[in-house]
């Protein structure tokens, strides 16, 4: 999709295929209504000026539309595309160990039990141990640390969504 075909879409189409990039309706809503976007910088700069601006509740919408590391569903519905996407991001658990396998389906559920949602980590590039390592450095944070950690996690991962989007 080009820059010029999404300026070009409706307010609804446009809010469709910026939740693929963040589970908030609330920051689809905003960039939708922002539109046109002159260029792609301008396109990221109100992504991350409207994610400024999100609420608590919003954040954790955002957080419930991804799947926890290791697993394929998330808590919400997902298009194909953001399966499609979800895996890609996660393509390195297919070589996990068993054993980090199991390590991280423990953590996530003690990281969950601790802070009230899924761990979030922009997984793009990074090998299982290394989200494992993540994971288990983050479980010490306090839960105000961890909710802007997981925050700005959701936000890499918005912006590598939102770059895939225009290169689809």
């Amino acid at each position: 999709m080009t820059l010029e075909h999404l300026n070009q879409l409706t307010a609804p189409e446009a809010e469709a295929e910026f939740r693929k990039c963040c589970g908030s309706l609330a920051w689809a809503n905003a960039m939708a209504a922002s539109r046109p976007f002159e260029n792609e910088e301008e396109l990221f700069d109100k992504a991350d000026e409207i994610s400024s601006s999100l609420t608590n509740d919003d954040w954790l919408e955002a957080f419930r539309a991804h799947p926890k590391i290791g697993e394929k569903k998330a808590a919400t519905a997902q298009t194909q595309q953001e399966q499609s996407w979800s895996s890609q991001e996660q393509s390195a658990m297919h070589s996990a160990s068993t054993d980090t396998v199991s390590r991280l389906a423990r953590g996530n559920q003690d990281y969950e039990a601790k802070f009230g949602f899924i761990f979030i980590v922009c997984a793009s590039g990074k090998s299982p141990d290394e989200m494992l390592a993540i994971l288990n450095d983050r479980l010490s944070n306090n839960g105000q640390t961890e909710f802007k950690a997981a925050a700005q996690e959701q936000q890499k991962i918005t912006r590598l969504r939102l770059e895939k989007l225009l290169s689809r």
